[in-house]
């Protein structure tokens, strides 16, 4: 079976335009977040951008790095991620959003450990939320994702990728792994320029170390507990949530 990470991207963000190519300590975040990725057993990485003019640095990025990419919708995400899949012949689906540069190589395996073994059709850890935000992960079969892609009808549903599959769990078999305690306060994602600043900090303490884990990240942590100061205090999942006051469906 073949493993694709697809990595969701666009240079339009609303909160840190641009924030794929600005530095993270040396490289640039889409760079961070895909070294994390390849330190996982996935078989392919995928940049998922969109058609617009916008996002043309990001696939000139992508071809001077020499990794692959797809073109899709700008707005219906969950389109762009089953056209991707399709695309490169997916038969299982590593869903990464590319604002997080703490992703855990142990955490991907281990879901995806329990998909492969399993008759699971989606494994996370995002249900019943224990890790920090930033290293969630959400793992699934291409099988899964198509009929998501041809039954999902509401806005949310499709600018969001997978919440037409955990909302009908009577429809397909879901697993949620936890943690040993509960540190989904924690927030190791970059939506904002506080969320940089905190990253580039814990990141000059762990940047030689390519495929370091969550638990190196809560050792720098327990060491220097003032980098908590430089972010602020943010809703986990504030994109899902504003999507969903809004909602309507997607014609």
């Amino acid at each position: 079976m073949k493993i694709v990470a697809i990595v969701q991207a666009r240079m339009s963000s609303t909160r840190l335009p641009g924030k794929f190519l600005l530095d993270l300590e040396g490289s640039p975040l889409i760079q961070r977040v895909v070294d994390k990725i390849l330190c996982s057993n996935v078989d392919e990485v995928v940049v998922a951008t969109t058609t617009s003019v916008n996002d043309d640095k990001l696939v000139e990025w992508c071809k001077d790095n020499s990794i692959s990419f797809f073109r899709g919708s700008e707005n219906n995400v969950l389109k762009r991620y089953y056209e991707c899949a399709k695309s490169y012949g997916a038969d299982i689906v590593v869903r990464v959003t590319s604002d997080d540069p703490f992703k855990d190589s142990f955490v991907i395996n281990k879901a995806i450990d329990i998909l492969i073994g399993s008759q699971y059709d989606y494994v996370s850890n995002t249900i019943h939320p224990t890790f920090p935000e930033g290293v969630d992960i959400e793992v699934f079969t291409f099988g899964a994702l198509k009929e998501c892609f041809n039954n999902a009808v509401l806005y949310s549903e499709k600018e969001h990728v997978t919440p037409y599959i955990w909302k009908n769990d009577g429809v397909f078999s879901l697993y949620n792994f936890t943690y040993e305690e509960n540190l989904s306060s924690l927030r190791w994602t970059i939506d904002y320029k506080e969320d940089l600043d905190f990253s580039r900090a814990v990141y000059k303490y762990l940047k030689h170390k390519k495929c370091f884990l969550m638990e190196d990240v809560l050792s720098i942590l327990k060491q220097h507990p003032e980098l908590y100061d430089l972010q602020k205090v943010v809703v986990r999942n504030e994109g899902y949530i504003g999507s969903i006051k809004g909602e309507r469906v997607d014609n």
